[in-house]
């Protein structure tokens, strides 16, 4: 079975959470003018893309994206807000229902054209909010959504509990459009989805991981703090051996670490594709191995640069 792992989003070059200076270099220390996903693609074979979520992405844009990673790359792509949230009149203003706008989904499919043209093209992924509940309505939206993608293949991430809960009509209608039932890994609350079991149904497996923050969950003091938190490997073992064993009809298994702050998801990648005997061949950054020593009984470190040449 083919695994792949990776980070959700390979750009955070601002707050206190930000990549810069920890994997990627910093100033003066040939970080000036970088580019950072072919940097990262130097690490891993996969990322999930989260700036299509907010804006539907140019097919200028993604073209660069295929052309600045090598052969066998893979992007995970979010699907666009408006068909999982909804339209916003403001940026904390109630959304209203999600919609199936034909001239959004043309404008989706012409972005990803690129990728697919290149052979770079993963799963897409729907991602629900944790007020996306069970229920008639629903049910027929998202059934709506995988009818109109159903030459894709969808991961779709449900977060409130009401789904886990209706397992078996859940299931049923995910199975029907081939779609993989995202697992995720998030703080537990009443409301939380309870984690699926394996969908034999999809040909590939979805996992995220959130990061376990409870404290900063909801209402986090910056937006960034909520994935603001570090696996221990031993948090990560129970996924690593569960990865390992996938069967059924699952021919691939995508991983991606969400916990973005200050690069503690490419730490956690990194130890994941360790304990899944990937290879972790490329030095890493010294900053990286410091800040996350972990690392350093695995991973090779970069040497510092010689004198003048930073």
């Amino acid at each position: 079975m083919e695994i792949r792992i990776g980070t959700s989003g390979w750009s955070y070059p601002t707050g206190r959470g930000t990549w810069n200076g920890v994997f990627y270099p910093g100033k003066g220390a040939g970080g000036r003018g970088l580019d950072e996903l072919t940097y990262y693609a130097d690490y891993f074979d996969t990322v999930e893309v989260n700036s299509t979520f907010y804006r539907q992405q140019r097919p200028a844009v993604t073209s660069s994206w295929a052309r600045r990673t090598p052969s066998g790359f893979v992007f995970a792509v979010k699907l666009y807000q408006a068909f999982t949230h909804g339209r916003r009149s403001g940026p904390r203003l109630p959304a209203t229902a999600p919609t199936i706008d034909p001239d959004d989904v043309a404008q989706f499919r012409a972005s990803i054209a690129p990728l697919a043209e290149a052979g770079k093209l993963g799963p897409i992924l729907a991602q629900f909010p944790a007020s996306y509940q069970h229920g008639a309505a629903a049910i027929d939206h998202l059934d709506s959504l995988l009818r109109t993608l159903d030459d894709l293949p969808i991961a779709v991430e449900l977060r409130h509990r009401s789904w886990s809960d209706h397992h078996a009509t859940t299931s049923a209608l995910l199975q029907a459009h081939g779609a993989a039932w995202v697992e995720i890994d998030e703080p537990q609350f009443a409301s939380s989805i309870q984690r699926p079991p394996a969908n034999d149904a999809s040909d590939f497996g979805y996992t995220r991981f959130h990061g376990r923050n409870a404290e900063a969950w909801w209402r986090p003091p910056v937006a960034e703090d909520r994935y603001d938190y570090l696996y221990s490997r031993a948090e990560l073992a129970p996924f690593a051996t569960a990865a390992r064993s996938s069967g059924g009809r699952m021919k691939k298994r995508y991983l991606y670490l969400n916990n973005h702050f200050a690069a503690k998801a490419v730490a956690n990648a990194t130890i994941l594709k360790h304990e899944l005997d990937l290879p972790v061949a490329e030095a890493y950054p010294a900053a990286l191995v410091t800040r996350y020593p972990e690392l350093a009984d695995f991973v090779r470190v970069e040497a510092p640069p010689l004198p003048g040449t930073a």
